[in-house]
């Protein structure tokens, strides 16, 4: 650190010239309607003989110009009448891991021999659509229908998942997961290849060159350069190809830190989205927190986890050096799951969560995280059948529901109640039973 930190926020010219745009636009209408109106008759406006008409605007509110005014009165009305600032902001909204079980896979099967996957994600389409970056963990591999569906431990599921999930609003896709190399190469390349069709999608964490790994995915919007960079503890043990040793991105200090100095290098603001923690755990290992200093460290922003298959903390990090602050979800949970192991407590992991976090430029120009929460999801894993597993937000999931389930029969402590109680233990203030989603604003 010292003296040669990077400083990860930059300012940017380009949102102030389109304010004084703005302004100056604004301005120049404002001054076309007062001429208008002294020429046209001492102030009023007149329609022939009949005069002023009902219903129609019969006071223009005359302004003078930054040029003209002098008073503090003046100044007053001008700011009061002339808008001089318009405030622009990026949303992020990412779910946790796409655990497509076989059962789960079953659910998309129709009767005339087709696919879909809709009901997956039919329940949140409002929130990743009216998001500008809307990111889903992939813990499964597309690689192909002739390889076999399959489940845990070693996953393959249907294509249609992956349409699914486009037509729902996701346009990140995180594919450096432990399963990455379940199908071996062949599975790996069906995989990038089906993603092809979908060039507008990002999709992160695999790689089919060399080059590509250095590559860094930057998103733009409104002014406002976001930094995306995808990273796994590991592979269950299977070996990358012969190859392709660059084929998954892997949590490695030297990779990891080269991107994030080429992400500093093109972006406003650096986003880690990583597959850490140890599974079940509703809590964050001394390991993730070790990582999560080392990214403090490096200036990332936020940090959005995976892997533990249940939710944990979110925490702010705050750099002792400098003060930089970094958000971070240690692990939003499964989003779709199939387990219904018989025993009690297993409901936890139909438990996930939606982050949510909201990007603005603060005074300094620098982008920021402005507003950040959690919406509570639970997954509905229903008997066998098409539709019969989904995932809905937590505040709007119903008894009725709940009583159908495979789970609730299995396991005798998966009550709405309890986990309405896990929420709360794991994201305390960040959590307020019956509501959709709880957003706080962060304060500088």
């Amino acid at each position: 650190m010292g003296n040669n930190r990077r400083r990860r926020k930059k300012k940017s010219n380009l949102s102030y010239q389109i304010l004084a745009g703005t302004a100056i636009a604004a301005i120049a209408v404002m001054l076309v309607l007062i001429i208008a109106v002294i020429v046209g008759d001492g102030g009023g406006i007149h329609f022939g003989k009949k005069g002023k008409i009902p219903g129609t605007i019969n006071e223009v509110v005359r302004v003078g110009s930054y040029e003209t005014v002098t008073t503090p009165e003046e100044w007053a009305k001008l700011e009061t009448y002339v808008p001089v600032e318009v405030t622009q902001s990026v949303s992020i909204v990412m779910v946790g891991d796409m655990l497509m079980h076989l059962n789960v896979t079953k659910s998309g099967f129709k009767d005339d021999g087709t696919k879909n996957y809709d009901h997956l994600f039919e329940r949140i389409k409002p929130d990743l659509q009216a998001a500008d970056i809307a990111i889903v963990n992939e813990e499964i591999m597309f690689a192909g229908e002739d390889m076999g569906f399959s489940g845990y431990p070693m996953f393959n599921t249907a294509e249609e998942v992956g349409d699914a999930e486009v037509a729902a609003g996701f346009n990140v896709i995180l594919h450096a997961t432990n399963h990455t190399m379940d199908k071996w190469k062949q599975g790996l390349m069906h995989t990038i290849n089906f993603w092809k069709k979908y060039p507008e999608v990002k999709v992160l964490g695999i790689n089919e060159t060399r080059e590509e790994q250095d590559e860094i995915t930057v998103i733009e919007k409104n002014g406002m350069k976001i930094a995306l960079l995808n990273y796994t503890y590991g592979l269950n043990g299977m070996p990358m190809p012969d190859d392709m040793p660059f084929a998954v991105n892997l949590i490695d200090a030297d990779l990891m830190d080269r991107n994030i100095k080429k992400a500093h290098e093109l972006a406003d603001f650096v986003v880690v989205c990583i597959h850490w923690g140890n599974e079940y755990q509703l809590f964050a290992s001394e390991e993730q927190k070790r990582w999560a200093n080392w990214f403090l460290e490096r200036d990332v922003d936020l940090i959005l986890g995976a892997h533990p298959h249940v939710i944990q903390p979110i925490e702010w990090y705050t750099d002792p050096n400098d003060g930089d602050e970094m958000l971070v979800y240690y692990s939003l949970g499964n989003y779709v799951t199939g387990t219904r192991a018989a025993r009690s407590g297993v409901y936890e992991q139909a438990i996930g969560g939606m982050a949510k976090v909201e990007l603005t430029r603060n005074g300094k120009g620098e982008v920021v995280i402005s507003k950040y929460g959690v919406m509570p999801l639970v997954a509905n894993i229903g008997g066998d059948g098409y539709q019969r597993i989904y995932t809905s937000p937590l505040s709007e999931y119903t008894e009725e529901e709940r009583r159908s389930t495979i789970l609730s029969a299995n396991d005798p402590t998966f009550t709405i109640a309890n986990c309405e109680n896990v929420c709360e233990k794991v994201w305390g203030d960040l959590y307020n039973a019956g509501q959709r989603e709880t957003m706080l604003t962060k304060e500088y």
